[in-house]
């Protein structure tokens, strides 16, 4: 029996990002585990008041494994390397302190790899932070096999280190009915019309202005909801919104919570995440598992992801996105197609299975 600490810092967000989902989930997931391991879920001081009822007592159901809550600042826990035995860092930096056993998650190495995708300083920042943090790793864990060859090529990892545990999703708590996911559709957009959705940051890496150059080509019915803050590419794409007149073909919703993303899936024709690198892809899955045809980019982990569940697309060509997107809205028979996989795929992922696997590397360790 060990004690095992867990950043948990990103779990706490009021507005979580894939990090935190992943934080979040694997450990109310690694919780319910039958393992003689004690749990030490640690909060740096920032977030140990937002924490709100996640891991309180008596807030996860089913939960098995012994597990406590703690500080995770330096220099004030000074003493946290002897009390647990093995670190796992979830947010691909290293831990404030030395730990006898050190595990990390990489989801991506963008900062590593994308010179378009980010400012310098930043780059310089978190570049540093991911070497450092898989250079004192035992156990590099990643999500995705193209991911793995980024970590090989790119940041020098050796392959005996890594393991690809894939992320899992959650099925939506409540299902619409198709004249409900109609309705919902008509609402958000104000009147009927074709709707293609998509979540995440609206940046760079996101290919978001690719999207917008394949709205452009496609017949003035069809409509883009856009759900997720700006990130560093935003105000050429904003820009493009203006310069273009596209203002009432594209519906700007910012971040949402779950029980209204829940319904954005649901009420989609098409779900489209053309991104030009993701270490995942946890939107793709999401929008699977809510009965919504994916056309997501032929490129990075996403392949990985979809399987023969998508349509794949070029991701710097609007015009093979445009014509996917009209394939997965019009073809009726290819439509309930990728409808069945991507239900039928998204029932492969699920949390219980990435924390069986993770719980299993912290094994292999100690």
């Amino acid at each position: 029996m060990a004690t095992i600490a867990l950043d948990a810092t990103y779990s706490a967000d009021p507005q979580l990002t894939g990090i935190g989902v992943y934080s979040r989930r694997l450990i109310e997931t690694l919780v319910t585990l039958d393992t003689p391991h004690r749990l030490l879920i640690c909060y740096r001081l920032s977030r140990l008041g937002r924490r709100q009822h996640f891991l309180r007592r008596g807030s996860v159901p089913g939960a098995r494994a012994q597990f406590s809550v703690c500080v995770y600042q330096e220099p004030v826990t000074f003493w946290l390397p002897w009390q647990a035995q093995l670190f796992h860092s979830l947010a691909q930096r290293p831990p404030a302190f030395h730990f006898r056993h050190e595990v990390v998650t990489v989801f991506d190495i963008f900062p590593i790899t994308g010179e378009n995708y980010s400012t310098a300083d930043f780059r310089e920042k978190f570049s540093d932070l991911l070497l450092r943090a898989v250079g004192r790793a035992a156990r590099v864990i990643t999500s995705s096999h193209a991911t793995e060859s980024l970590l090989i090529s790119r940041a020098q990892v050796a392959p005996e280190k890594i393991r690809v545990i894939p992320l899992g999703v959650d099925p939506p708590a409540v299902v619409l009915s198709p004249e409900e996911r109609l309705q919902e559709r008509a609402r958000i957009l104000g009147d009927e019309g074709e709707m293609l959705l998509s979540v995440g940051v609206i940046q760079t890496r996101k290919n978001t202005l690719n999207m917008l150059k394949a709205l452009k080509i496609l017949p003035s019915t069809y409509r883009l909801v856009l759900s997720g803050g700006n990130g560093y590419g935003s105000e050429a794409i904003h820009n493009f919104i203006r310069t273009e007149s596209l203002g009432d073909r594209v519906k700007l919703l910012g971040f949402v919570d779950d029980a209204q993303l829940a319904r954005l899936y649901q009420a989609a024709s098409v779900f489209l995440f053309p991104s030009l690198e993701e270490g995942f892809g946890i939107p793709v899955l999401e929008a699977m598992a809510s009965g919504v045809p994916v056309v997501t980019s032929n490129v990075s982990s996403m392949p990985e992801v979809g399987g023969e569940a998508t349509l794949y697309v070029d991701p710097r060509d609007p015009e093979d996105i445009a014509q996917k997107v009209v394939q997965a809205v019009e073809d009726s028979a290819l439509r309930m197609s990728l409808v069945d996989k991507g239900l039928a795929r998204a029932r492969e992922f699920t949390w219980r299975r990435t924390a069986e696997a993770t719980l299993a590397v912290y094994n292999e360790i100690l």
